[in-house]
């Protein structure tokens, strides 16, 4: 196991005390996905006469996801601390009245995003719903520039490369939503489904830096390291370029065409990558193990 890896490296715990109001947030978003799904288990999704509590769930859940996903990648950002508050405070604040909004007017039978004859109050919540997912675009990328300086990339390479490939994939996601927004509906053309290409993109924040993360945990080159983190990012890139494409032409995901190839065989590149570096650590934490005993292990996973 390289002394790189483990050596001057905050722990995951500290990295959760600094950032702990995000995964909080994030948290309290699972919890009302949860008080949601107890609901429709209960009563039914539908509430007239056009709120889906299930809707929901998926949203709560997802922003939670999300929020946390963004927490963790927090501390490799290359920002002042007054910035991380700025961040930190303004996200948290969109984030809380995205949770707000979505939950409380599907219960009152009311399409949060998308108004139709509805009160002063509830338009007015709707108007201010879609400013507000205009800021949380804004804000990322506000965050997103920070991962491209080489104050950012000196620090940790491999890892800050993967969220580089995340930040274009959540750049695509973000394109996807104000898709949907201008559409007035996920659906567009004879079958296409803006909302595969919306969440896909979303998932690349987890997906793409643990793979980053777990080239840490190997003996190879970091040429070798670098190579795999680009391999796995430029292949879930491409996947979400030949969905949105497919998309735009108003055809289903699940429908066999050439686009549905390349994304397939994109999606399935950036997975085998994955999978490679994970077989190569698990190696290594292997090896670890039998040389430094349990206590030695936990403290390379610091």
């Amino acid at each position: 196991m390289r002394s790189r890896a483990i050596a001057g490296k905050k722990s995951w715990v500290h990295h959760f005390e600094e950032e702990r109001w995000l995964y909080l947030t994030g948290l309290f978003g699972f919890l009302l996905a949860g008080i949601c799904a107890v609901w429709v288990l209960l009563f039914g999704g539908e509430v007239a006469p056009r709120g889906d509590v299930s809707k929901a769930i998926s949203f709560n859940a997802a922003l939670g996801i999300f929020l946390l996903s963004t927490a963790a990648i927090m501390p490799f950002a290359a920002m002042g601390k007054r910035s991380k508050v700025f961040f930190r405070i303004t996200y948290i604040i969109l984030v809380l009245y995205s949770y707000g909004a979505e939950t409380v007017q599907n219960f009152r039978g009311v399409n949060p995003r998308f108004v139709h004859n509805g009160t002063i109050f509830d338009k007015t919540v709707g108007n201010i719903f879609a400013f507000v997912a205009l800021m949380l675009v804004l804000s990322y990328l506000f965050l997103a520039v920070h991962y491209f300086r080489r104050k950012a990339y000196v620090r940790r390479p491999e890892i800050v490369v993967g969220i580089r490939y995340a930040m274009a994939a959540t750049v695509i996601s973000f394109a996807a939503g104000v898709w949907i927004s201008v559409n007035q509906g996920r659906f567009t053309g004879l079958e296409g489904n803006i909302i595969w290409l919306h969440g896909l993109g979303f998932h690349a924040l987890q997906a793409v830096p643990i793979v980053a993360w777990l080239t840490e945990y190997t003996s190879l080159k970091s040429t070798v390291r670098r190579t795999m983190v680009h391999i796995t990012g430029i292949a879930y890139v491409l996947g979400l370029i030949a969905i949105g494409v497919l998309t735009w032409n108003g055809h289903s995901v699940l429908e066999w065409s050439a686009l549905q190839v390349v994304a397939i065989v994109s999606f399935l590149v950036s997975i085998t990558a994955g999978a490679w570096v994970l077989g190569q650590s698990v190696t290594e934490l292997r090896r670890a193990y039998k040389g430094y005993g349990f206590e030695g292990l936990i403290s390379m996973m610091k």
